[in-house]
């Protein structure tokens, strides 16, 4: 049975699985599949595509399609070539377009409309069926080894966008399957946009490990569930808000479905509520249950089991790979337990760079670097965290935490998210304003909220204000985008 080696190039897993077991499912969409055979024979088409419209090792292809078979191949194409798959959103904002195009400076924009000009009609556009069609019969091609295996992009609705390219290249790597628990043949089921970078990165992996991925093309609360029990599904990958949504269910329509292939479910890129994960337990098991904290950048990362939370509530887990340290606000080094300050990360010695930016300087003290997190360990060496530095309020000389508030938030039943910043306050310096999703047609009041926020909260940390809505706070990624939501406010007093 074929199983990668640490260096086989990614651009042949395609190839090798597709002469093991042509006739099994590679990954799947809605009512559309690809089995091993035609994957090869798509992503291989398509890498003719490519070649013929300029691309070559080591450039950037920006792949602007939704989760759905085509990215797979694409992103398989762009392996075969040593060139590096770009996954983006389909929705972004023309100037955001236009800058993360200026950064990549690709040979061709791969998307849903042919001949449609990207980045302020700066970069040509094609789509999958253009580049199979101008790709079919074509020779064998040599399959490269690219300097990189993917370039995610961040910062882009909320600061200057920047490329954020992996240190690993093209070659078969057991690091992320390691991460994220991903064994071999797994049945993986990814529930967000493959343009955010965890679903992106394990869709792949299960992939390179001879799995099956199935992509939601939209998250469906009810939909995850029926998909677990049709297709065995045995990994998940979902996001707190969509963990809360689920839980929204009548327990009669979760009990409708058999999870009883679930091995594990796993959750990032949001802090995720304590009651929220308490349910996800008490309903699945604490083995079932796990947490991955890492930035997009990947220098290091903790894992926690849901078994392990139980007994250190709250936590992210202890570091998993690279190094981690906090320093407290003035700079110098925290070594006692229980005492906050910034998150700092580096590689193990010895490893090469996990990422280069494009766009962007990496800010490094003596190689440790800093996502903007504050948090603190524990006397066992778990990691906690409270917020980023960067969204941390001084109220009153008194430091506070939008997240610790908005965790509170989130135990309300009729609360789907909050969003907590802070607005100018002539006497205190900020006031703590909640921006509150709640559910539609609910009749839930903000003197309500007030009220059950008082019984969890200190009250310098209750907010001033709270503000109803009913629009979503969060990207499909879980996503909070606190800065966005301050500046609307502020350019509409």
């Amino acid at each position: 049975m074929f199983t990668p080696r640490p260096g086989f190039p990614l651009g042949d897993i395609p190839k090798a699985y597709a002469a093991e077991r042509p006739e099994a499912v590679a990954v799947r969409s809605g009512e559309d599949q690809l089995t091993w055979a035609e994957l090869f024979r798509a992503s291989g088409e398509i890498a003719q595509g490519l070649a013929q419209s300029g691309v070559t090792k080591g450039r950037i292809v920006p792949l602007a399609l939704p989760n759905g078979v085509d990215v797979v191949a694409a992103a398989f194409a762009c392996l075969r070539l040593g060139a590096v798959p770009q996954p983006l959103s389909t929705r972004l904002a023309p100037p955001e377009e236009e800058a993360i195009l200026t950064l990549s400076d690709p040979a061709v924009v791969v998307g849903l409309d042919p001949g449609t000009p990207e980045g302020n009609g700066r970069f040509r556009a094609t789509t999958v069926a253009e580049l199979r069609r101008q790709g079919a019969g074509g020779g064998d091609l040599v399959t490269e080894v690219g300097p990189s295996w993917k370039a995610p992009t961040s910062g882009g609705s909320t600061g200057k966008p920047k490329i954020i390219l992996s240190g690993a290249e093209g070659a078969f790597n057991p690091f992320d399957m390691e991460a994220w628990g991903l064994r071999p043949g797994e049945q993986s089921l990814v529930t967000a946009p493959v343009h955010h970078n965890a679903p992106f990165s394990t869709a792949m992996t299960t992939l390179f490990n001879g799995g099956t991925v199935t992509l939601l093309r939209r998250f469906d609360a009810e939909r995850v569930l029926a998909e677990v029990e049709e297709h065995g599904i045995t990994w998940v990958y979902l996001v707190p808000t969509m963990m809360r949504r689920i839980l929204a269910l009548p327990e009669k329509t979760r009990d409708r479905y058999d999870l009883s292939s679930l091995v594990s479910v796993w959750h990032c890129a949001e802090p995720c509520p304590p009651a929220t994960k308490q349910a996800w337990i008490d309903w699945l098991g604490p083995d079932r249950i796990w947490e991955l904290y890492a930035g997009t950048e990947a220098q290091a990362g903790c894992t926690i089991s849901g078994t392990e939370w139980l007994a250190h509530r709250g936590s992210v887990g202890r570091p998993t790979w690279g190094e981690i340290k906090i320093m407290g606000l003035d700079g110098a080094p925290v070594n006692e337990p229980g005492v906050p300050g910034e998150i700092f990360m580096r590689v193990t010695e010895g490893k090469p760079p996990a990422f280069r930016y494009i766009g962007a300087e990496t800010e490094e003290r003596d190689g440790w670097s800093t996502l903007g997190d504050i948090g603190e360990f524990d006397a066992d060496g778990y990691l906690y965290l409270h917020d980023r530095r960067s969204d941390m309020l001084l109220v009153g000389g008194v430091n506070v935490y939008p997240a610790e508030i908005e965790a509170a938030l989130t135990e309300h039943p009729h609360v789907l998210s909050g969003a907590v910043i802070g607005l100018p306050d002539p006497d205190r310096g900020n006031r703590v304003h909640a921006i509150v999703q709640i559910e539609e047609g609910r009749p839930t009041t903000a003197e309500e909220i007030d009220a059950f926020l008082a019984t969890r909260l200190s009250p310098h940390k209750r907010p001033r204000s709270i503000e109803l809505v009913t629009t979503p706070l969060r990207n499909a990624a879980g996503k909070l985008r606190r800065s966005a939501l301050r500046a609307e406010r502020l350019s509409s007093t």
